[in-house]
């Protein structure tokens, strides 16, 4: 009860329409503990379908035997719930009952490392030998040539098409199978909307509605000489357009060459005045060119295509065939840093599959010199259609980002994404929350504390992050604003901790605080919802996966910007998004990926992709 005046008290409750009669009387307690409680005088109370029966009358109250009267007025309230409200309030009721632990404490708060380093028991001490906590990775794919990840080119799957370079190369003329398509849009009758929601769902509609129908479909076409990061670039754009929700593929052109005229092909095959060598490469571009058309045709939506294209020959040539067909975005990438040149020489060498066969790594280097120096003769920069041009941007910073003629959402998030990658080295910690007591219970949502296996994996987790990054001294930790995550960080000392709600656990709307077998009793049609479709199903009043991964962008955009380690300690939804960004897996499998409790997943970012190991702390 909350008093309202001197002589006025509010009672609130909450009951089912449907409920049994109730019959009770109200009692007054002094404050005084060991003085029993006073009994209402008059008839008992009858509280049936959430109202008072029988007249209004006054709650009295008589004190020290018949001396004085209390008398207060008794109104009534009734409002009339749901099921699914009833259940919700009443678990958040009885769940955040408590207060909240981590009240008090800013959003960017940092603990100062003790003068000296103590362990807080035996139990949450770990070996010094960290890789004794290294576990199995169990979706990563082993890692492998960016260029081996490209689409398998299908046009070299089918009978041999008819081969006329002057077709291709004169103005004006497209090439055979672009020509005889007509690009008839039925994609959009069966996958006209990207897998997402939010802005990037509303972009999709606008584009539709107002655009035209070539702009529906986008090809970024790269543009630069050898060694110059196109490849990386592809792979970490195509990932990030996959994980947003647009159906993106990679089209490289080298894969194609390889597969067409074989992998052992010198520095002569690429001299600008080995004329059959200028037409076997054009070949191929016009057909991964048309790979990609013909699979925009199917229901694709960004086409990266991934080659040198350093003439404005070849590029006309590919404007040509995406006449009517898709918009063209040209994205050159420059880098005048000798060192970061010779090291992606290096990487060259050592991983293309164009010196696979090659053991001697001197000739190799030699022969892949010889390579750019050929191009280096005919390169011409951009300076047609629309193009974005990274200029030194492979470190991070000092670099440029020109544009011209961009417009539109999509295109103005790559160039968003785009100024804020890069590829210096750094780890990425993911990890969940200690174990909570919603997590003991089987419940979902909630702002509960951690149970004592959550405590001690906190401390287990601050002594590793102590070990991990004891010489980063530019580390950040970011939690949710959930008190579980904030406790799991309290632990560790000397790190900036910043509180993101971006970080919050998915919405579970009025599921919050229930479990599922609860979900699967009182609501049977969203429970059989969710289960069919765990990607899209959104929770009465809560959210979906794709809800979550809109909401993570400036997440990914922050963490693809930061250039120190990051630890982010999470929830199980939220971190299965996270993830599947870095491992670039497909969205229908976001909701069933394996988020273990106590376990930390460090995801290592740098010039040769993105790589994985995985600590178990505890069981």
């Amino acid at each position: 009860m909350e008093r309202e005046l001197a002589s006025m008290w509010e009672l609130s409750f909450v009951v089912p329409p449907d409920h049994e009669t109730l019959d009770f009387k109200f009692l007054l307690k002094p404050k005084d503990a060991e003085t029993p409680c006073i009994i209402e005088e008059g008839p008992t109370r009858l509280l049936t379908g959430g109202m008072l029966e029988g007249d209004v009358r006054l709650a009295n109250f008589r004190l020290n035997g018949d001396d004085e009267l209390l008398e207060f007025r008794v109104f009534n309230k009734a409002d009339i719930v749901s099921p699914l409200d009833l259940a919700a309030s009443w678990r958040v009721y009885k769940e955040n009952f408590q207060p909240s632990k981590v009240r008090g404490i800013p959003d960017i708060s940092i603990n100062e490392a003790p003068t000296h380093a103590t362990e807080d028991g035996s139990g949450s001490s770990l070996e010094l030998d960290l890789e004794h906590y290294v576990v199995p990775t169990p979706t990563a794919p082993p890692t492998e040539y960016a260029a081996n990840l490209a689409a398998t080119p299908a046009s070299l799957d089918q009978p041999e098409t008819p081969w006329t370079n002057d077709m291709l190369l004169s103005d004006g003329i497209q090439s055979p199978r672009s020509a005889a398509a007509d690009f008839k849009d039925d994609s959009y009758h069966n996958k006209a909307m990207p897998e997402a929601a939010g802005a990037v769902a509303a972009a999709a509609v606008a584009d539709r509605l107002h655009g035209s129908k070539e702009d529906r479909k986008l090809a970024i076409v790269l543009v630069g000489l050898p060694a110059r990061g196109k490849t990386f670039t592809a792979v970490k754009l195509t990932r990030y357009l996959r994980w947003l929700g647009h159906e993106t593929k990679h089209f490289n052109v080298g894969k194609y060459r390889r597969l067409k005229h074989g992998a052992n092909q010198s520095a002569d095959f690429f001299r600008p005045d080995n004329q059959e060598g200028i037409e076997a490469r054009n070949e191929v571009a016009a057909l991964a060119m048309e790979d990609m058309i013909d699979w925009m045709h199917g229901g694709g939506q960004v086409g990266i295509f991934d080659a040198t294209n350093s003439t404005r020959k070849r590029r006309y040539m590919l404007m040509k065939m995406a006449e009517g067909n898709c918009k063209i975005i040209f994205l050159e990438t420059i880098c005048n840093d000798r060192n970061i040149i010779e090291r992606n020489v290096r990487l060259k060498i050592q991983q293309s599959p164009d010196y696979a066969d090659q053991p001697d790594y001197e000739a190799g280097l030699q022969d892949f010199l010889e390579r750019l120096t050929n191009y280096e003769k005919v390169y011409e920069p951009v300076q047609e259609g629309s193009y974005i041009k990274m200029i030194d941007m492979v470190k991070g910073e000092g670099g440029q980002l020109q544009v011209n003629n961009i417009s539109g959402y999509l295109p103005g998030r790559i160039v968003f994404f785009l100024v804020n990658s890069h590829l210096a080295p750094r780890p990425i910690l993911l990890t969940r929350h200690g174990e909570s007591l919603h997590n003991v219970r089987g419940r979902v949502g909630g702002d509960t504390v951690l149970s004592e296996d959550g405590e001690l994996y906190s401390k287990k987790l601050a002594n590793f992050i102590e070990k991990r990054l004891k010489n980063e001294k530019t580390a950040t930790i970011w939690t949710s604003t959930l008190q579980r995550t904030i406790l799991t960080a309290t632990p560790i000392v000397g790190f900036p901790k910043i509180q993101w709600r971006a970080l919050d656990e998915i919405n579970s709307g009025v599921c919050d605080g229930m479990t599922y077998e609860e979900i699967k009793k009182i609501m049977p049609e969203e429970y059989e919802s969710r289960k069919k479709d765990k990607l899209r199903y959104r929770y009465p009043r809560g959210e979906s996966y794709l809800d979550v991964i809109q909401r993570l962008e400036p997440v990914i955009i922050e963490l693809e910007r930061q250039r120190a380690p990051v630890v982010v300690i999470s929830h199980q939804a939220v971190l299965r998004a996270l993830y599947s960004y870095f491992a670039d897996r497909p969205l229908r499998e976001v909701p069933d990926m394996e988020m273990p409790l106590h376990t930390i997943i460090e995801i290592q970012m740098g010039v040769t992709g993105v790589e994985e190991k995985r600590y178990k702390l505890m069981d």
